[in-house]
């Protein structure tokens, strides 16, 4: 059963990350509020925590409670609807999205196999972990693709400590021992959290656990470098960094499969674990591959053009990390890379598209502005490069400027969603109860 119908036009916004929830809260503050147009936005989660703090809350060192935002209240605060649901179908010819029966944790139908008609339709469902088909990566790693597997992972890492620390044996080879699969910004900037969080659940009376003799740290990537998207110079210095904190880094090595107790490399050796993260490699969700003759790419991404319009249909757009879309002026040809920054730029761009196509006016072509990466190593240090378009050149950033630039990048995001207001008071208040509660999560 679908909403009553409405006069006004109908945007449906599928995906509630960063790219999402920004154009839907925007659209409703612009279009929704005068009833220019009848926005909706559909995801299959009731809240939205930005990608970039995912690997915090996997560690116990963000709340996630403090900073997720929920999508019915945002709906109601900003005019425009949330429907809950997994997108599965697409009737381009009906102009409709069909969404899966939404079952709660008990196995009961919450909502039932429905449809909604839009008139035009936005599809930002975002990206997750490829595992590749890697044997036992499934079965036995932890992805962090979604708020809920952060909580499952920092779950499972709280009860090892405690179970480690109670049992009446020697551990066992794989005990307190984490496998970090990837090196990207995830991967090494969760091997530097993992060192904080662990030390820090430690102190809290599991005195039985020596830190520096049990807990074991390490970071596999296939690349001959960490941080492989990152200058060398910078990647370097993270390496450097993480070897000072006894994350033993091992470069250059292929996972052939992970299993219960650890991991086994392609060379044969065999890396004992008893928590496997799995962050290397990403692929956009798969039903988007069967969207009703949308062109996707190998990982499943829709093809897009410059207007971020779909190749085989003006009435649907794509942004974010599940879109194809090419970078201007880059040699050899190649996408615009799945980044947050991306996403910003894009929810930015169609908003003033999308207005004006409203009004019966060409939409226009955006264009990719790379503004650089910076790469939290958590309590330690923060590592990066901006784009100097107007100094002539890059800007290589280390220590706290750094960690101060990575900060102001959530402050942004957040002051899309909120405004300045509350912003401020919400930030102020996190300053005051971040000294009455324990630094890391421990439930």
């Amino acid at each position: 059963m679908a909403d009553a119908p409405t006069n006004a036009h109908r945007i449906i916004v599928v995906g509630g990350g960063a790219g999402g929830l920004e154009l839907a809260t925007r659209l409703g503050d612009s279009l929704g509020r005068r009833k220019l147009a009848d926005v909706t936005l559909v995801d299959k989660a009731r809240g939205h925590l930005w990608k970039p703090l995912l690997h915090q809350v996997a560690a116990g060192t963000t709340d996630l409670d403090v900073h997720e935002i929920d999508f019915l209240a945002q709906a109601h605060w900003h005019h425009f609807r949330y429907r809950i649901g997994e997108m599965i179908g697409l009737d381009r010819g009906r102009r409709e999205v069909w969404l899966a029966p939404y079952i709660d944790e008990e196995g009961r139908e919450v909502t039932p196999r429905r449809s909604f008609p839009y008139d035009t339709l936005v599809i930002a469902v975002g990206s997750e972990s490829n595992d590749f088909g890697t044997p036992g990566a499934r079965e036995h790693a932890i992805m962090l693709d979604t708020s809920a597997q952060a909580r499952r992972f920092n779950r499972r890492l709280v009860n090892a400590y405690i179970r480690g620390h109670a049992q009446p044996g020697s551990l066992r080879p794989e005990q307190l021992r984490i496998a970090i699969i990837g090196a990207g910004a995830t991967g090494t900037e969760l091997a530097a959290e993992l060192h904080y969080s662990t030390r820090q659940l430690v102190a809290y009376g599991l005195d039985r656990i020596d830190p520096e003799k049990d807990i074991k740290i390490t970071l596999i990537e296939a690349a001959d470098r960490i941080l492989p998207a990152l200058p060398e110079r910078l990647s370097h210095a993270a390496e450097k960094l993480l070897a000072s904190l006894a994350v033993n880094v091992r470069t250059a090595a292929r996972v052939c499969e992970v299993s219960a107790t650890g991991v086994k490399l392609v060379i044969g050796d065999f890396v004992p674990a008893e928590l496997v993260v799995w962050a290397a490699g990403v692929k956009a969700p798969e039903f988007l591959a069967h969207l009703d003759g949308l062109e996707s790419n190998n990982i499943n991404q829709l093809l897009v053009r410059p207007t971020l319009q779909t190749t085989r249909d003006d009435d649907i757009f794509a942004l974010g990390d599940c879109a194809a879309c090419p970078w201007d002026g880059q040699q050899p040809v190649r996408n615009v890379p799945p980044r947050a920054q991306a996403a910003h730029q894009q929810a930015s761009h169609l908003l003033r598209q999308l207005k004006r196509r409203l009004n019966g006016q060409a939409v226009a072509a955006w264009r990719y502005r790379d503004f650089g990466s910076l790469v939290s190593l958590g309590e330690y240090s923060t590592v990066g490069s901006l784009m100097g378009n107007l100094m002539g050149g890059n800007i290589w950033l280390e220590g706290l400027f750094a960690r101060l630039m990575y900060l102001s990048l959530y402050k942004m995001h957040e002051l899309v969603l909120h405004g300045p207001s509350k912003v401020t008071l919400e930030t102020l208040a996190r300053l005051i109860t971040r000294r009455t509660e324990p630094h890391i999560k421990l439930h």
